[in-house]
């Protein structure tokens, strides 16, 4: 009998655009997935050889590269803090679009004189590090899961890095963004060595790939000439 593939999701904030790419992509949940009250993590799908898990966004790249998963998708965010070798992101989704981004508080203007050294609070350590060294800083990385925002006001850290859609969070807690670092977007990942072995996986991502530029060419469509 072969043997079913799993296809990571994230919880939050790109699952609700994810979900109707994955149908036209030929993954669908079962029902009971959409259920707020079901507190499982792994779900049927209308394909009886594809089985689903709904994990953190991080967990997803760690069970694909892992090989716990084949397939999923996460935030090119999470693709490049963790960088896995065993990780591929084939498809761009165009969706899920946010950015990563440096903020100090608004009244802290001498934030962004020429410190050699900075305490950043941030749950990107590696995507941070990296920013500073390329600008000749060192940065001090103190790892926080939520509550950015709180860390200049509190003396935790005179900077974050943190994702930004639309900057509303920052200005009510009285921050402003001094610097972008990545522009986001939702991809597919699969597992490098599975990718080679099993061809459903390929077959997934060709799926993806479709659905991507089937919906391009339809926003083309859809334009107005100038």
């Amino acid at each position: 009998m072969t043997s079913q593939l799993t296809f990571a999701v994230p919880k939050g904030r790109i699952l609700d655009e994810a979900l109707p790419v994955m149908a036209r992509a030929g993954i669908v949940p079962e029902e009971a997935f959409h259920d707020h009250a079901n507190r499982s993590l792994s779900f049927a799908t209308t394909r009886a050889d594809v089985g689903l898990i709904r994990v953190r966004a991080f967990d997803v790249a760690t069970f694909v590269a892992h090989g716990a998963a084949q397939a999923g998708i996460v935030g090119s965010d999470v693709v490049e803090e963790f960088d896995y070798d065993d990780l591929y992101a084939p498809v761009d989704l165009d969706i899920g679009h946010c950015r990563l981004s440096v903020a100090r508080l608004a009244s802290d203007a001498g934030a962004d004189s020429g410190a050699s050294h900075l305490r950043v609070a941030t749950k990107y350590p590696n995507l941070t590090r990296r920013h500073f060294e390329a600008a000749g800083v060192q940065a001090e990385c103190v790892k926080l899961n939520g509550a950015m925002e709180l860390a200049p006001s509190l003396g935790l850290a005179r900077r974050i890095v943190d994702l930004v859609s639309t900057g509303r969070t920052l200005k009510e807690n009285g921050l402003v963004e001094t610097s972008r670092i990545l522009d986001i977007s939702a991809r597919l990942i699969v597992n490098r060595a599975a990718l080679k072995t099993d061809p459903r996986v390929a077959e997934i991502v060709a799926a993806f790939r479709e659905e991507v530029e089937a919906r391009r060419a339809g926003a083309g469509t859809d334009r107005v000439p100038a």
